[in-house]
């Protein structure tokens, strides 16, 4: 049975349409309530008051949304205790070293202003599974009445999850660094900045002024020109820039070139393997990373193990076979060993550990990935039709994977946020790929209404 609802990272759509509004939002908190109370994880059967950590990101429609999953909650016999503006990571984080039960972050991401959203940590910090979800789904009420609320019940978790972020890396250790970091006017803009800071960094602010409707506008990881443009006018080391969030890191070098996600991994994959630390010498991606990545750590005898797109797919697949590191090309990186999803700044300060250790510019490091040619594009579709029932867009999909071969690949999948169609093709030249791409464009728009 499908989801209704949930997406690749929880439940999105546009603030007060049909799904993310007020009364839905009360629903599915108590529906997720009541699952927790019947799984195995934790709580099973139990009466008890259960804690839940309430987090969100800037949007204006945060605090509306913030009462709405604390009436859910108190309806649903539990209390929630408001962390406020807050990293999704840090929630996840505080989820697991506090011992709630549930984490609720009001979010929509790297979506506009206009978006919200409700992303869930399960005990332990952890994302819900496709089951868990649809199990939620399936214990969604009727409306509830407006009700009181008792008064906010607040947490350290600010403070906790700075303090932790600021000792990845020996105290002052960035004295001399200058980095410019956008915080896409989000969630990360009362965290990252005091960490790079307290670790002796001057930083360029960038996306630093959130004002309720400006989070991820022309700002963040979804727009790195600003960002790159910043570190070549300021001379600055490093550049970094999150998503609305704060799940997702995007860096540039101080030459001005962008490095997503897939170049993150590869240069700590890469370095821990020459430090012999990559448990089972394997990195996890999904299959929207490039081919490149699974070539640079065949050099230094690693392997890449793949899974679907959504960093959730990632984390359960690293649980699965004790890999400590993984992420996705959009810069969700999960580093096992200090986070359980993916955090942006834990990404940065992976990175700029390696550059100490190595004394190697960013510029340098990068060099570790050469990346197959890559085409990707997105078509809005009216319907998300059955792929198997799209008769030209498979026969082409069949013959471009016969003609690549080992040399390339091709990738046809919906969004999972998004009513789009998305295309991906790697292979040995632009020429050939950019060739496979119109015959993948002009086959979805034989098959799909493309808008």
């Amino acid at each position: 049975m499908k989801r209704s609802y949930f997406g690749t990272d929880g439940v999105r759509g546009t603030f007060d349409g049909p799904v993310v509004n007020v009364a839905f939002v009360s629903r599915l908190v108590a529906a997720a309530v009541q699952w927790l109370r019947e799984s195995d994880n934790g709580c099973a059967k139990t009466e008890k008051r259960l804690r839940v950590l309430v987090g969100r990101d800037t949007r204006a429609s945060g605090a509306v949304l913030e009462n709405a999953v604390r009436m859910g909650l108190h309806t649903a016999g539990a209390d929630a205790v408001s962390l406020g503006v807050l990293p999704t990571p840090a929630v996840s984080r505080a989820v697991k070293h506090s011992g709630a039960d549930l984490g609720v972050v009001i979010t929509a991401s790297h979506n506009p202003a206009s978006d919200n959203g409700i992303k869930f940590f399960g005990p332990g910090g952890l994302k819900l599974t496709d089951a868990d979800e649809l199990a939620i789904e399936q214990h969604l009420g009727a409306a509830m009445a407006h009700i009181d609320l008792p008064p906010k019940d607040t947490s350290t978790a600010t403070a906790d999850y700075i303090g932790a972020m600021t000792e990845l890396l020996p105290g002052k250790s960035l004295v001399g660094w200058k980095i410019v970091l956008d915080t896409a006017n989000g969630a990360t803009v009362s965290t990252s900045p005091v960490v790079l800071r307290a670790l002796g960094a001057e930083v360029v602010a960038l996306g630093d002024a959130p004002d309720g409707h400006n989070i991820n506008a022309g700002v963040g990881s979804e727009f790195p020109l600003i960002l790159s443009e910043t570190v070549l006018k300021t001379g600055a080391k490093l550049g970094i820039a999150h998503d609305g969030d704060g799940d997702r890191c995007v860096l540039c070098d101080e030459l001005g070139g962008v490095l997503d996600g897939d170049e993150i991994l590869t240069i700590l994959a890469v370095h821990a393997l020459k430090q012999n630390r990559l448990p089972g010498k394997t990195l996890v991606i999904t299959v929207q990373s490039n081919l490149g990545v699974d070539a640079a750590l065949s050099v230094h005898g690693g392997k890449v193990l793949r899974t679907a797109v959504g960093d959730r797919y990632v984390i359960e697949q690293m649980l699965a076979t004790g890999v400590t590191l993984g992420g996705e090309s959009s810069g969700h990186i999960i580093c096992a060993d200090v986070a359980t999803t993916g955090d942006g700044l834990v990404a940065a300060l992976k990175v700029m550990e390696v550059m100490l250790a190595t004394g190697l510019a960013l510029s340098e490091l990068r060099k570790c990935l050469h990346k197959f040619p890559q085409l990707t594009a997105g078509l809005r579709v009216a319907e998300k039709r059955n792929l198997t029932s799209c008769p030209s867009l498979t026969a082409t999909i069949h013959a471009l994977e016969a003609e690549l071969g080992a040399r390339g690949r091709v990738l046809v999948r919906y969004s999972g946020t998004e009513a789009k169609l998305r295309l991906l093709v790697e292979g040995p030249s632009q020429a050939i790929i950019e060739g496979a791409m119109s015959r993948l464009d002009f086959a979805a728009r034989t098959d799909l209404v493309v808008l």
